[in-house]
């Protein structure tokens, strides 16, 4: 099968505040005022996990059509914990990123346990942002030239 490319661009409106176009969505990203920004949008991490709990909602849906159950929904809640001290600079020791992502799933469904779990186990193995999170992928940053 043939990769798929996908694509945005980007530009800063400020030292905090970013507007994203993709496709023909346009999203704002901003560090919410405790760090340095005007909160007019969710920050980059918290878009991590947004775009994690995207992938594991259409994976979802996706299993569960292949396993032969009725999904009727999908509720998530996530959460990270990042120490700040390699993005502010103070410190070097630790990584920059979440140490872990915590995802609660509650599936609405009448699929018994034993089929959740290989559902779960099954969309957390094919979901393209669970696979980038989970193992490295090479990132090229270039300067552009005009």
């Amino acid at each position: 099968m043939a990769d798929l490319q996908f694509q945005i661009s980007a530009k800063s409106e400020s030292a905090t505040r970013t507007v994203v176009e993709a496709r023909n969505f346009k999203l704002i990203i901003d560090e919410p005022e405790s760090l340095g920004g005007t909160d007019a949008g969710p920050n980059p991490v918290e878009y991590e996990l947004a775009a994690l709990s995207g992938c594991l909602n259409v994976m979802g849906h996706l299993v569960a059509r292949e396993m032969g159950f009725e999904l009727r929904g999908v509720s998530m809640e996530l959460e990270g914990n990042l120490n700040p001290g390699r993005f502010s600079g103070a410190s070097m020791k630790e990584r920059a990123g979440y140490k872990n992502i915590r995802v609660k799933i509650q599936p609405d469904s009448d699929a018994d346990q034993e089929t959740l779990k290989e559902w779960l186990k099954t969309i957390e193995n094919r979901c393209p942002v669970s696979d980038n999170l989970s193992h490295s992928t090479p990132v090229e940053l270039v300067i552009a030239s005009d």
